[in-house]
Protein backbone atom coordinates (compact mmCIF):
# COMPACT_ATOMS: atom_id res chain seq x y z
CA UNK A 1 0.00 0.00 0.00
CA UNK A 2 2.94 2.06 0.76
CA UNK A 3 3.60 2.41 -3.10
CA UNK A 4 0.15 3.90 -3.96
CA UNK A 5 0.24 6.03 -1.21
CA UNK A 6 -0.12 9.96 -2.15
CA UNK A 7 3.26 11.98 -1.13
CA UNK A 8 2.47 14.28 1.63
CA UNK A 9 2.96 17.89 0.93
CA UNK A 10 5.74 19.61 1.78
CA UNK A 11 7.07 22.52 2.05
CA UNK A 12 9.37 25.05 0.03
CA UNK A 13 12.78 25.26 0.42
CA UNK A 14 13.12 28.60 2.08
CA UNK A 15 15.99 29.01 0.42
CA UNK A 16 14.46 28.74 -2.97
CA UNK A 17 13.25 32.01 -4.40
CA UNK A 18 10.03 32.66 -5.92
CA UNK A 19 9.31 34.71 -9.01
CA UNK A 20 8.61 37.95 -7.24
CA UNK A 21 11.69 37.88 -5.20
CA UNK A 22 13.65 36.74 -8.68
CA UNK A 23 12.33 40.16 -10.44
CA UNK A 24 13.05 42.32 -7.11
CA UNK A 25 16.68 41.78 -6.99
CA UNK A 26 19.64 42.16 -8.75
CA UNK A 27 19.02 41.68 -13.17
CA UNK A 28 15.20 41.61 -12.28
CA UNK A 29 15.16 44.42 -10.50
CA UNK A 30 17.26 46.42 -13.68
CA UNK A 31 14.94 44.82 -15.74
CA UNK A 32 11.93 45.82 -14.31
CA UNK A 33 13.42 49.41 -14.23
CA UNK A 34 14.12 49.24 -18.06
CA UNK A 35 10.44 48.66 -18.90
CA UNK A 36 9.26 51.16 -16.60
CA UNK A 37 11.55 53.82 -18.07
CA UNK A 38 10.67 52.98 -21.59
CA UNK A 39 7.12 53.18 -20.48
CA UNK A 40 7.53 56.75 -19.34
CA UNK A 41 9.74 57.54 -22.29
CA UNK A 42 6.68 56.54 -24.93
CA UNK A 43 4.37 58.43 -22.51
CA UNK A 44 6.95 61.36 -22.94
CA UNK A 45 7.01 60.79 -26.70
CA UNK A 46 3.29 60.64 -27.24
CA UNK A 47 2.98 63.62 -25.20
CA UNK A 48 5.51 65.51 -27.33
CA UNK A 49 3.57 64.51 -30.57
CA UNK A 50 0.64 65.50 -29.67
CA UNK A 51 2.26 68.77 -28.42
CA UNK A 52 3.60 69.64 -31.65
CA UNK A 53 0.62 68.42 -33.88
CA UNK A 54 -1.43 70.49 -31.67
CA UNK A 55 1.16 73.70 -30.86
CA UNK A 56 -1.59 76.28 -32.89
CA UNK A 57 -3.81 75.39 -29.50
CA UNK A 58 -0.79 74.58 -27.20
CA UNK A 59 1.55 77.60 -27.49
CA UNK A 60 -1.54 80.09 -26.87
CA UNK A 61 -2.98 78.39 -24.20
CA UNK A 62 0.72 78.41 -22.36
CA UNK A 63 1.20 82.02 -23.44
CA UNK A 64 -1.80 82.76 -21.56
CA UNK A 65 -1.59 80.96 -18.63
CA UNK A 66 1.79 82.42 -18.63
CA UNK A 67 0.46 86.06 -19.07
CA UNK A 68 -2.32 85.35 -16.49
CA UNK A 69 -0.28 83.73 -14.01
CA UNK A 70 2.17 87.10 -13.94
CA UNK A 71 -0.99 89.26 -13.99
CA UNK A 72 -3.21 87.64 -11.49
CA UNK A 73 -1.39 89.51 -8.76
CA UNK A 74 -2.88 92.87 -10.19
CA UNK A 75 -6.32 91.59 -11.18
CA UNK A 76 -6.39 90.29 -6.93
CA UNK A 77 -5.83 93.58 -5.55
CA UNK A 78 -8.29 95.32 -7.62
CA UNK A 79 -10.86 93.04 -6.46
CA UNK A 80 -9.64 93.07 -2.87
CA UNK A 81 -9.96 97.18 -3.32
CA UNK A 82 -13.38 96.58 -4.48
CA UNK A 83 -13.69 96.49 -8.26
CA UNK A 84 -15.98 94.29 -9.87
CA UNK A 85 -14.51 90.90 -11.42
CA UNK A 86 -15.20 91.54 -14.95
CA UNK A 87 -14.03 95.22 -14.61
CA UNK A 88 -11.10 93.97 -13.37
CA UNK A 89 -10.36 91.48 -15.98
CA UNK A 90 -11.06 94.23 -18.75
CA UNK A 91 -8.71 96.82 -17.04
CA UNK A 92 -5.74 94.24 -17.23
CA UNK A 93 -6.75 92.73 -20.44
CA UNK A 94 -6.52 96.46 -22.11
CA UNK A 95 -3.77 97.13 -19.79
CA UNK A 96 -1.91 94.46 -22.14
CA UNK A 97 -2.97 95.27 -25.66
CA UNK A 98 -2.34 98.97 -24.79
CA UNK A 99 1.61 98.42 -23.39
CA UNK A 100 2.36 95.71 -26.16
CA UNK A 101 0.34 97.95 -29.03
CA UNK A 102 2.48 101.05 -27.89
CA UNK A 103 5.77 99.00 -28.18
CA UNK A 104 4.88 98.12 -31.52
CA UNK A 105 4.35 101.76 -32.50
CA UNK A 106 6.71 103.35 -31.10
CA UNK A 107 9.24 100.53 -32.91
CA UNK A 108 7.65 101.33 -36.25
CA UNK A 109 7.80 105.01 -35.86
CA UNK A 110 11.09 104.98 -35.12
CA UNK A 111 12.06 102.81 -37.80
CA UNK A 112 10.71 104.75 -40.14
CA UNK A 113 11.89 107.96 -39.02
CA UNK A 114 15.42 107.19 -39.54
CA UNK A 115 15.27 104.28 -42.08
CA UNK A 116 16.38 106.85 -44.80
CA UNK A 117 19.38 107.86 -42.50
CA UNK A 118 20.15 104.30 -41.34
CA UNK A 119 20.34 103.19 -45.55
CA UNK A 120 22.80 105.77 -46.46
CA UNK A 121 24.82 105.13 -42.85
CA UNK A 122 24.86 101.67 -44.03
CA UNK A 123 26.08 102.13 -47.59
CA UNK A 124 28.69 104.23 -46.13
CA UNK A 125 29.50 101.16 -43.56
CA UNK A 126 29.62 98.78 -46.43
CA UNK A 127 32.05 101.17 -48.67
CA UNK A 128 34.18 101.09 -45.32
CA UNK A 129 34.04 97.49 -44.32
CA UNK A 130 35.07 96.92 -47.99
CA UNK A 131 38.23 99.06 -47.86
CA UNK A 132 39.57 97.67 -44.29
CA UNK A 133 38.63 94.25 -46.01
CA UNK A 134 41.09 95.13 -48.60
CA UNK A 135 43.72 96.16 -46.30
CA UNK A 136 43.90 92.29 -44.80
CA UNK A 137 46.58 90.00 -45.62
CA UNK A 138 43.86 87.74 -47.07
CA UNK A 139 42.56 87.40 -51.06
CA UNK A 140 38.92 88.70 -50.96
CA UNK A 141 39.23 89.15 -54.69
CA UNK A 142 38.01 85.53 -55.53
CA UNK A 143 34.00 86.85 -54.31
CA UNK A 144 32.28 88.71 -56.93
CA UNK A 145 29.87 90.59 -55.73
CA UNK A 146 27.99 90.99 -59.02
CA UNK A 147 27.93 87.21 -59.36
CA UNK A 148 26.30 87.67 -55.62
CA UNK A 149 23.23 90.22 -56.64
CA UNK A 150 22.98 87.78 -59.76
CA UNK A 151 22.03 85.24 -57.59
CA UNK A 152 19.42 86.38 -55.42
CA UNK A 153 18.19 88.01 -57.71
CA UNK A 154 17.83 84.59 -59.56
CA UNK A 155 16.28 83.14 -56.36
CA UNK A 156 13.88 85.97 -55.68
CA UNK A 157 12.57 84.97 -59.43
CA UNK A 158 12.67 81.50 -58.68
CA UNK A 159 9.76 78.90 -57.58
CA UNK A 160 11.31 77.95 -53.82
CA UNK A 161 11.20 81.86 -53.68
CA UNK A 162 7.40 81.68 -54.16
CA UNK A 163 6.81 78.59 -52.24
CA UNK A 164 8.45 80.37 -49.34
CA UNK A 165 6.12 83.13 -49.95
CA UNK A 166 3.04 81.01 -49.64
CA UNK A 167 4.56 79.12 -46.73
CA UNK A 168 5.04 82.83 -44.98
CA UNK A 169 1.58 83.90 -45.73
CA UNK A 170 0.32 80.79 -43.81
CA UNK A 171 2.55 81.05 -41.23
CA UNK A 172 1.47 84.66 -40.77
CA UNK A 173 -2.26 83.65 -40.80
CA UNK A 174 -1.66 80.57 -38.36
CA UNK A 175 0.19 83.50 -36.20
CA UNK A 176 -2.94 85.72 -35.93
CA UNK A 177 -5.24 83.42 -35.32
CA UNK A 178 -3.21 81.82 -32.13
CA UNK A 179 -2.93 85.86 -31.21
CA UNK A 180 -6.84 85.32 -31.14
CA UNK A 181 -7.62 82.87 -29.67
CA UNK A 182 -4.29 83.95 -26.89
CA UNK A 183 -6.38 86.78 -25.89
CA UNK A 184 -9.90 85.02 -25.46
CA UNK A 185 -8.06 82.12 -23.23
CA UNK A 186 -5.84 85.05 -21.20
CA UNK A 187 -9.40 86.95 -20.83
CA UNK A 188 -11.02 83.77 -19.19
CA UNK A 189 -8.10 82.45 -16.99
CA UNK A 190 -8.29 86.05 -15.61
CA UNK A 191 -11.72 85.88 -15.16
CA UNK A 192 -12.39 82.23 -14.43
CA UNK A 193 -8.89 81.06 -13.27
CA UNK A 194 -9.51 79.69 -10.03
CA UNK A 195 -12.87 78.38 -10.76
CA UNK A 196 -11.52 76.77 -13.85
CA UNK A 197 -8.72 74.95 -11.73
CA UNK A 198 -11.35 73.68 -9.47
CA UNK A 199 -13.47 72.50 -12.03
CA UNK A 200 -10.27 70.65 -13.49
CA UNK A 201 -10.06 68.89 -9.97
CA UNK A 202 -13.22 67.35 -9.57
CA UNK A 203 -12.00 63.91 -9.90
CA UNK A 204 -9.30 64.32 -7.02
CA UNK A 205 -10.05 64.00 -3.30
CA UNK A 206 -7.89 63.41 -0.05
CA UNK A 207 -4.43 63.78 -0.50
CA UNK A 208 -4.55 63.65 -4.55
CA UNK A 209 -6.70 66.76 -3.99
CA UNK A 210 -4.24 68.68 -1.77
CA UNK A 211 -0.99 67.68 -4.18
CA UNK A 212 -3.30 69.02 -7.17
CA UNK A 213 -4.04 72.30 -5.34
CA UNK A 214 -0.06 72.00 -4.35
CA UNK A 215 0.49 71.66 -8.22
CA UNK A 216 -1.41 74.47 -9.51
CA UNK A 217 -0.52 77.39 -6.72
CA UNK A 218 3.21 76.20 -7.24
CA UNK A 219 2.71 76.42 -11.02
CA UNK A 220 0.91 79.85 -11.07
CA UNK A 221 3.66 81.31 -8.67
CA UNK A 222 6.54 80.27 -10.60
CA UNK A 223 5.06 81.40 -13.93
CA UNK A 224 4.32 84.73 -12.35
CA UNK A 225 7.39 85.19 -10.97
CA UNK A 226 9.13 83.98 -13.81
CA UNK A 227 7.47 87.09 -16.16
CA UNK A 228 7.88 89.43 -13.26
CA UNK A 229 11.35 88.89 -12.80
CA UNK A 230 12.60 88.15 -16.04
CA UNK A 231 10.96 91.57 -16.79
CA UNK A 232 12.79 93.48 -14.60
CA UNK A 233 16.08 92.08 -16.36
CA UNK A 234 15.00 92.78 -19.11
CA UNK A 235 14.31 96.40 -18.73
CA UNK A 236 18.11 96.68 -17.14
CA UNK A 237 19.47 95.05 -20.12
CA UNK A 238 17.60 96.82 -22.59
CA UNK A 239 17.77 100.24 -20.56
CA UNK A 240 21.70 100.00 -20.61
CA UNK A 241 22.62 99.41 -23.65
CA UNK A 242 20.00 101.41 -25.37
CA UNK A 243 21.56 104.37 -23.25
CA UNK A 244 25.06 102.94 -25.01
CA UNK A 245 23.61 103.40 -28.24
CA UNK A 246 22.14 106.94 -27.71
CA UNK A 247 25.34 107.87 -26.45
CA UNK A 248 27.51 106.90 -29.63
CA UNK A 249 24.68 108.17 -32.14
CA UNK A 250 23.61 104.50 -33.42
CA UNK A 251 20.71 104.71 -35.50
CA UNK A 252 17.31 102.88 -34.56
CA UNK A 253 18.82 103.16 -30.70
CA UNK A 254 14.86 102.11 -29.51
CA UNK A 255 14.30 99.56 -31.53
CA UNK A 256 17.48 97.78 -30.77
CA UNK A 257 16.50 98.48 -27.47
CA UNK A 258 13.25 97.15 -27.64
CA UNK A 259 14.36 94.02 -29.35
CA UNK A 260 16.75 93.49 -25.98
CA UNK A 261 14.30 93.29 -23.85
CA UNK A 262 11.94 90.79 -25.54
CA UNK A 263 15.37 88.62 -26.21
CA UNK A 264 15.74 88.60 -22.87
CA UNK A 265 13.32 86.35 -22.38
CA UNK A 266 15.54 83.84 -23.87
CA UNK A 267 18.26 82.84 -21.07
CA UNK A 268 21.75 82.81 -21.24
CA UNK A 269 22.24 84.12 -24.98
CA UNK A 270 19.03 85.73 -26.13
CA UNK A 271 20.02 89.46 -24.70
CA UNK A 272 24.05 88.54 -26.32
CA UNK A 273 22.26 87.78 -29.66
CA UNK A 274 20.44 91.42 -29.52
CA UNK A 275 23.84 92.79 -28.95
CA UNK A 276 25.61 91.02 -31.36
CA UNK A 277 22.62 92.37 -33.96
CA UNK A 278 23.38 95.91 -32.28
CA UNK A 279 26.98 95.83 -32.75
CA UNK A 280 26.83 94.77 -36.53
CA UNK A 281 24.30 97.97 -36.73
CA UNK A 282 27.11 100.04 -35.28
CA UNK A 283 29.57 98.24 -37.70
CA UNK A 284 27.89 99.46 -40.84
CA UNK A 285 27.04 103.06 -39.65
CA UNK A 286 29.91 104.20 -37.46
CA UNK A 287 32.55 101.60 -38.47
CA UNK A 288 34.84 98.91 -36.34
CA UNK A 289 35.67 100.92 -33.25
CA UNK A 290 31.69 102.07 -32.28
CA UNK A 291 30.83 98.56 -32.92
CA UNK A 292 34.06 97.78 -30.53
CA UNK A 293 32.82 99.84 -28.02
CA UNK A 294 29.25 98.28 -28.40
CA UNK A 295 30.37 94.92 -27.44
CA UNK A 296 31.70 96.32 -24.24
CA UNK A 297 28.72 98.11 -23.68
CA UNK A 298 26.98 94.55 -24.27
CA UNK A 299 29.18 92.67 -21.58
CA UNK A 300 29.29 95.42 -18.98
CA UNK A 301 25.34 94.90 -18.74
CA UNK A 302 25.53 91.37 -19.19
CA UNK A 303 28.44 90.94 -16.61
CA UNK A 304 26.47 93.96 -14.27
CA UNK A 305 22.96 91.78 -14.64
CA UNK A 306 24.14 88.34 -14.11
CA UNK A 307 26.65 89.00 -11.14
CA UNK A 308 24.29 91.74 -9.17
CA UNK A 309 20.54 92.01 -10.32
CA UNK A 310 19.79 88.27 -11.64
CA UNK A 311 20.47 86.36 -8.60
CA UNK A 312 18.68 88.65 -6.60
CA UNK A 313 15.24 89.14 -8.63
CA UNK A 314 15.11 85.68 -10.48
CA UNK A 315 16.25 83.87 -6.65
CA UNK A 316 12.81 82.57 -6.09
CA UNK A 317 11.35 81.67 -9.45
CA UNK A 318 14.29 80.02 -11.53
CA UNK A 319 15.98 77.42 -9.36
CA UNK A 320 18.14 75.63 -12.18
CA UNK A 321 21.46 74.52 -12.72
CA UNK A 322 22.52 77.03 -15.94
CA UNK A 323 23.29 73.62 -17.57
CA UNK A 324 19.45 72.17 -17.49
CA UNK A 325 18.67 75.76 -18.75
CA UNK A 326 20.99 74.95 -21.28
CA UNK A 327 19.44 71.74 -21.85
CA UNK A 328 15.96 73.32 -21.74
CA UNK A 329 16.53 75.80 -24.00
CA UNK A 330 18.30 73.50 -26.97
CA UNK A 331 15.38 70.84 -26.79
CA UNK A 332 12.81 73.78 -26.77
CA UNK A 333 14.63 75.36 -30.00
CA UNK A 334 14.67 72.25 -31.52
CA UNK A 335 10.48 71.28 -30.59
CA UNK A 336 9.02 74.66 -31.16
CA UNK A 337 12.27 77.23 -32.61
CA UNK A 338 12.17 80.46 -31.45
CA UNK A 339 8.64 80.36 -29.26
CA UNK A 340 10.00 77.13 -28.03
CA UNK A 341 13.02 78.61 -26.78
CA UNK A 342 11.20 81.48 -24.85
CA UNK A 343 8.19 78.69 -23.48
CA UNK A 344 11.05 76.13 -22.43
CA UNK A 345 12.91 77.23 -19.49
CA UNK A 346 9.70 78.56 -17.34
CA UNK A 347 7.97 75.13 -18.34
CA UNK A 348 11.73 73.40 -16.76
CA UNK A 349 11.18 75.50 -13.85
CA UNK A 350 7.30 74.59 -13.30
CA UNK A 351 8.16 71.06 -13.70
CA UNK A 352 11.22 71.56 -10.64
CA UNK A 353 8.99 73.15 -8.91
CA UNK A 354 5.98 70.80 -9.15
CA UNK A 355 8.35 67.85 -7.64
CA UNK A 356 9.66 70.08 -5.07
CA UNK A 357 6.23 70.39 -3.56
CA UNK A 358 4.79 66.65 -4.68
CA UNK A 359 4.61 65.32 -0.78
CA UNK A 360 3.90 68.71 0.94
CA UNK A 361 4.39 72.33 1.07
CA UNK A 362 7.77 71.92 1.46
CA UNK A 363 8.85 68.21 0.67
CA UNK A 364 9.97 67.26 -3.05
CA UNK A 365 9.17 63.79 -4.08
CA UNK A 366 10.70 61.20 -2.54
CA UNK A 367 13.68 60.44 -4.96
CA UNK A 368 14.53 64.33 -5.38
CA UNK A 369 14.87 64.28 -1.38
CA UNK A 370 18.51 65.78 -0.48
CA UNK A 371 20.08 62.66 0.95
CA UNK A 372 23.39 63.52 2.08
CA UNK A 373 25.86 66.52 1.89
CA UNK A 374 26.53 66.92 -1.83
CA UNK A 375 28.92 69.56 -2.09
CA UNK A 376 32.95 68.98 -2.55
Amino acid sequence: MGLFRRPEPTTADSTTPDAGSLWARGWGLVATRSLQTLAVLALVAVGVLVITQLSLVFIPVTIALILASAIHPLVALMRRRGVPSILATWIALIGIIVVLGGVVWVIVLTVRSQWDDLVDSATDGIVQVTAWLDTLPFDFASIDLDEVWASAGDFLTSASFGRGALAGVSATASFFTGLALMIVVLFFFLKDGPRIWEFLLRPFTGESYERARRIGDKTVDVFGGYVRGTSIVAAADALGIGIGLAILQIPLAIPLAVIVFLTAFIPLVGATAAGILAALVALVTHGPVAALIVVGIVVLVNQLEGNFLQPVVMARSLKLHALVILLALTTGTILGGIVGAVLSVPIAAVAWGIITVWDGPHTPARPFRKKRPETV
